[in-house]
C-alpha cells in the first residue's frame, strides 16, 4: 500500500515539458481569441454620428456665386473651410473619431458670410455625450483663438444632432458625384457599370417592364426623351426604378406627371425631350444622386470622351441585360454626321452626335431617354445629351444621336425650376 503514492507521483512527473508548453500555448490562444472577439465586437459597435454646426466668416461679403454649385468661388471657400476643420480635429484628442466635414450651404449675414457645415464622427453610442462635449470644446477653443478666420455663429445652438438618413441625404445631395476618373474602360459592346458609378440613372417602366432610361436631376424631377411616351401617355402607368439592377430594384417611385416638349415631332426626332415629376421625392444616398445640368453656354468640342449608360439591348433586337451597362464614346462634329453616307443632313443643332464612324460602341434600343454625360471640374458629371435615335446599333457610319441638353436648358428650367 505504500507503493501507490509513489506510482502516482511518478505519473505526475511523466508529463513531458513540451506537453506542458503545448497546454499553456493552447490556453493562451483561447484567451487571445476571446479577448480578440470582445475587442472586435466592442469596437465594431462604433457607429457614425453626425452634427450640424454653423460658422460666421467675418469680412467676406456674400456673393450669389457662393450658392452656385461647383462655382470656383464656392469650391475654393469649401476647400478652405474643410482644411481648417480637418486640421482642428486631426490635431486633437478626437483625431481617431473624426471622419470628415461637409459644407451644406452659404448664406448672407450682416457681418459677412455664414455657413452651415455637417460634421461626421465615428464612435460607440455610450460615448455620445462625452464626445459631443469634447467636439464642442475643441471648436470653441480653436475659433475663440485668433488663429481661425471662422467665428462661431452664436445665434444657433452649437452642435445639433442629425440622424443618419438626414445626414446621408445632405452628404449625397451635391450633383454629379459618380464614377471616379480616370477610366480607360471601353450598350452595344460596353461594360457592366460598378455599383454607385451612375447614381442618377433611372429605369422608366410600365407594369414592371423596362421601357426607357432617364436621369435624376433633382429630388423629384427626371429628364428623359419625349419619344418614350409615344405609346403610353398616361403618367399613372409609369414607375421609376432606381439602382444598378432592374431586378431587384433599390427603390421605386410612382410618376405624377409627364411633360413632353411642345415642339416634339416624332417623324423628325426634333425636340425629343420630356420631364417627369415623381409622385414623392427621393432621399439621396451613395447610390441615388442627381446629375449636374450644364449652363446653356457649355460647349463640348468634338473628340471629347463621354459616357452613355443604360439597360438597353447589347445588339439590335437582342435581350435587355439586368445590370446597368456603360460605354465610352466620342463626340463627333454635326457636320461629319450630316455627310451623305452618314445621316445626310438629318442632324440639327438641337442634337449631339456621339460614337465612332467605325461602329461597334453605341447605345441601343432600351437605352432611349438615358444619359450622355461628361466629366468636368475634376470629376463632376454633367448631363449633355439624352439618348434619342440612330440607325441600328454600333453600325458603321451610324453613330448615336442625342438630344442636346444645352439647347433645351431654358425649357428644362421653365418646367422644373432646376
Amino acid at each position: 500500500s505504500l507503493k501507490r503514492p509513489e506510482m502516482l507521483s511518478r505519473r505526475k512527473s511523466s508529463m513531458k515539458p513540451w506537453m506542458i508548453a503545448l497546454i499553456i500555448t493552447a490556453i493562451v490562444l483561447v484567451l487571445a481569441i476571446i479577448i480578440g472577439l470582445l475587442v472586435h465586437f466592442l469596437s465594431n459597435d462604433q457607429k457614425p454620428h453626425y452634427y450640424q454646426a454653423s460658422f460666421q466668416i467675418p469680412g467676406i461679403e456674400y456673393n450669389p456665386d457662393f450658392s452656385v454649385e461647383h462655382s470656383k468661388l464656392r469650391t475654393d471657400m469649401q476647400e478652405k473651410l474643410s482644411n481648417e476643420i480637418d486640421k482642428t480635429f486631426q490635431g486633437s484628442s478626437l483625431s481617431h473619431h473624426y471622419i470628415k466635414s461637409h459644407l451644406i450651404n452659404f448664406r448672407p449675414n450682416n457681418d459677412g458670410l455664414k455657413t452651415d457645415v455637417l460634421l461626421k464622427f465615428q464612435f460607440t453610442s455610450n460615448n455620445a455625450d462625452t464626445i459631443k462635449r469634447q467636439a464642442d470644446n475643441i471648436l470653441h477653443q480653436k475659433l475663440n483663438s485668433n488663429e481661425s478666420f471662422m467665428k462661431i455663429d452664436t445665434s444657433l445652438p452649437y452642435l445639433r444632432d442629425l440622424n443618419e438618413a438626414q445626414a446621408e441625404h445632405i452628404l449625397n445631395s451635391d450633383c454629379g458625384l459618380g464614377k471616379e476618373l480616370p477610366s480607360m474602360e471601353r450598350i452595344a459592346d460596353g461594360q457592366v457599370a460598378r455599383r454607385g458609378a451612375w447614381p442618377w440613372q433611372v429605369s422608366l417602366q410600365v407594369e414592371g417592364v423596362h421601357i426607357c432610361g432617364a436621369s435624376l436631376i433633382s429630388q423629384d424631377w427626371l429628364l428623359t426623351a419625349a419619344h418614350c411616351f409615344d405609346v403610353y401617355k398616361n403618367p399613372r402607368l409609369w414607375t421609376a426604378s432606381f439602382g444598378r439592377t432592374l431586378n431587384p430594384s433599390l427603390m421605386r417611385r410612382q410618376v405624377q406627371s409627364i411633360t413632353v416638349h411642345q415642339n416634339y415631332a416624332a417623324h423628325k426626332h426634333e425636340a425629343d425631350v420630356a420631364v417627369v415629376k415623381l409622385a414623392s421625392p427621393v432621399a439621396f444616398s451613395s447610390q441615388v444622386r442627381r446629375v449636374c445640368l450644364p449652363n446653356a453656354t457649355l460647349e463640348v468640342p468634338p473628340k471629347s470622351k463621354v459616357f452613355v449608360t443604360g439597360w438597353g439591348a447589347l445588339k439590335a433586337n437582342g435581350p435587355f441585360p439586368n445590370t446597368l451597362r456603360e460605354v465610352e464614346v466620342e463626340i463627333l462634329n454635326n457636320s461629319v454626321c450630316n455627310r451623305v453616307n452618314v445621316y445626310g443632313g438629318a442632324v440639327t443643332s438641337g442634337m449631339i452626335c456621339a460614337g465612332f464612324l467605325t461602329g461597334k460602341l453605341d447605345a441601343c434600343e432600351g437605352d432611349s431617354g438615358g444619359p450622355l454625360v461628361i466629366a468636368r471640374d475634376g470629376g463632376i458629371w454633367y448631363l449633355i445629351g439624352i439618348v434619342s435615335w440612330g440607325i441600328d446599333c454600333g453600325k458603321e457610319n451610324k453613330p448615336g444621336l442625342y438630344t442636346r441638353v444645352t439647347h433645351y436648358r431654358d425649357w428644362i428650367k421653365s418646367q422644373t425650376n432646376v
